[in-house]
C-alpha cells in the first residue's frame, strides 16, 4: 500500500516515480492500492472531470491495475505554503481510515516530502501490525531547517516527530546516497538508496542543436519556488540582453509572479509559459540549446539533493547549465552533461555568452544518456526497490 500525497493523473515529481515503479510492480505479478487525495495538484483545485480525478473514498482503477482510494483534500490556491499544509494534514488524516478500512498490505509505503502523509503511514502500518517504508524523496527536515518553514517550538517538533518515524521505520529509503549517510549517521540503522530517476525507453535521444543560431535558447523547465531561487537565471539573461539570447521558463511555482515583476523591470529577454505535458515538452526540449538545472547554494541541505530534471537532460542529450553543487555537481561532471556554474548572475551569464560564441560546446553527445542507463534507468531502480521489499517482508515474516 503506498500512500501518496500526489498520483496519477496528476503530473508530479511523486506520480512520475511511482507511475513507473508501479508499473514494473505489477508486472512482476504485485498487488497494489494507493491511497491519495483527489487529483488536484498543482491548481488547488479539482479541474479534471470527477471520472479521472476521482471521488472521494470511492474505488478507482489505475492505469497498471494498481487500485486507488481517494481521500477528501482542502480547496487553495496553490500559491501559499500554509494553504497548501493545511491541505496536506486534511488530507493526511483521511488517509487513515481509508488505509484501515482497505484489505491488508504486506507493507506500507509513506512517500514525503508531504511531512503529514508519514504520520499517516506510521498509524495504519501500526494499526494492521505491518512493515512500515518512509520513502524520503527530500532530504527532510534538513530542508525545513533551511528554509526556515517552520521556526521555535513548532519547529522542534516537527523535526522531532519526523526524525522519531524515520528511527522507528522499517527501512529508510532515500534518493541520494548523501543523505542515506546523514540519516545513518544519526542513528537510524536500516536505510536504503533508490534514486530518482526515468523510463529510459520512453525518452529519446535528441538531434545535436544547430551549429549556427542568432541567438543562444535557454530552457528552464520545472518549479518556479524558492529551493532554486530563479531570480540568479533572470538577472543572468538581462545581462546577456536579448541581442545574444533568449531564455523559456516553463511552468508554475509560488515564486512565478515575482519572477515575472523581476524580468520586466530588468527588460530581460525572458519569455515564460504554462506548464507542458508530454509531447510538448520534448518540443520545448528540441528548440533549446541548454537546459537550465538549478538548486540554490545557501542551504546545506542541497548538498545531498538531486533535481530530478537532472536525470531528464541527460537522457536527452541536451546541453545543462548546472547551477548545482555536491551530489547532483559530481552526477554532470561525471556524465560529461553539461557545465557546472556558480550561483552567481555574473557567473552564469558569461558561461552564456561563451557557449554562444562557441557553439560546438553545446554538443552534449551520449555520455549522458550511457551514466543515465547505467544508474538511473526505473526498470532497474524498480527491480532494486522490489528486492528491497521482499526482503523486509521476508524478514518480518520470520520474526
Amino acid at each position: 500500500m503506498l500512500l501518496a500525497h500526489s498520483y496519477w493523473p496528476e503530473h508530479s515529481p511523486p506520480q512520475r516515480r511511482w507511475s513507473t515503479f508501479i508499473r514494473e510492480f505489477r508486472a512482476a505479478g504485485w498487488d497494489v492500492d494507493v491511497v491519495t487525495p483527489v487529483a488536484h495538484f498543482p491548481e488547488g483545485r479539482r479541474s479534471l472531470p470527477r471520472s479521472e480525478a476521482g471521488a472521494p473514498f470511492r474505488g478507482q482503477k489505475g492505469l497498471h491495475g494498481e487500485r486507488i482510494k481517494r481521500v477528501p483534500y482542502v480547496r487553495h490556491s496553490g500559491n501559499f505554503h500554509a494553504a497548501r499544509l493545511v491541505d496536506q494534514v486534511f488530507s493526511a488524516a483521511m488517509s487513515i481510515p481509508a488505509g484501515l478500512l482497505w484489505r491488508k498490505a504486506d507493507v506500507v509505503i509513506a512517500t514525503a516530502p508531504s511531512l503529514p502523509i508519514l504520520v499517516a503511514g506510521y498509524v495504519v502500518a501500526r494499526l494492521r501490525g505491518v512493515p512500515l517504508v518512509v520513502e524520503m524523496r527530500d532530504a527532510w527536515p534538513d530542508l525545513a531547517r533551511d528554509a526556515r518553514l517552520v521556526k521555535g517550538q513548532v519547529k522542534s517538533l516537527i523535526e522531532r516527530v519526523v526524525e522519531s518515524i524515520q528511527r522507528r521505520a522499517d527501512l529508510v529509503v532515500t534518493v541520494t546516497d548523501g543523505f542515506a549517510d546523514t540519516l545513518r549517521s544519526r542513528g537510524v540503522k536500516h536505510v536504503v538508496t533508490v534514486t530518482n530517476g526515468l523510463d529510459l525507453e520512453a525518452v529519446h535521444l535528441l538531434e545535436a542543436p544547430p551549429g549556427q543560431r542568432d541567438r543562444l535558447e535557454v530552457l528552464y523547465l520545472g518549479n518556479h519556488g524558492e529551493s532554486q531561487r530563479l531570480d540568479v537565471i533572470v538577472k543572468a539573461s538581462a545581462l546577456v540582453g536579448e541581442d545574444l539570447m533568449s531564455l523559456h521558463m516553463v511552468g508554475h511555482g509560488t515564486q512565478r509572479p515575482e519572477l515575472l515583476r523581476l524580468a520586466a523591470e530588468l527588460n530581460a529577454p525572458v519569455t515564460f509559459h504554462p506548464s507542458l505535458h508530454g509531447p510538448e515538452v520534448i518540443e520545448r526540449y528540441r528548440s533549446a540549446d541548454t537546459c537550465v538545472v538549478s538548486l540554490r547554494d545557501d542551504w546545506k541541505s542541497f548538498e545531498t539533493t538531486i533535481p530530478s530534471k537532472t536525470y531528464e537532460v541527460l537522457a536527452i542529450g541536451r546541453h545543462m547549465t548546472a547551477i548545482v553543487r555536491g551530489e547532483a555537481a559530481r552526477i554532470v561532471i561525471d556524465a560529461g552533461g553539461g557545465d557546472v556554474v556558480a550561483w552567481k548572475p555574473e557567473a552564469v551569464a558569461q558561461l552564456w555568452r561563451d557557449l554562444a560564441a562557441d557553439r560546438g560546446r553545446l554538443t552534449a553527445g551520449i555520455s549522458g544518456r550511457d551514466w543515465v542507463k547505467s544508474h538511473a534507468d526505473f526498470r532497474q531502480l524498480a527491480v532494486t526497490y522490489m528486492d528491497h521489499l521482499s526482503g523486509l517482508v521476508a524478514a518480518g515474516a520470520r520474526r
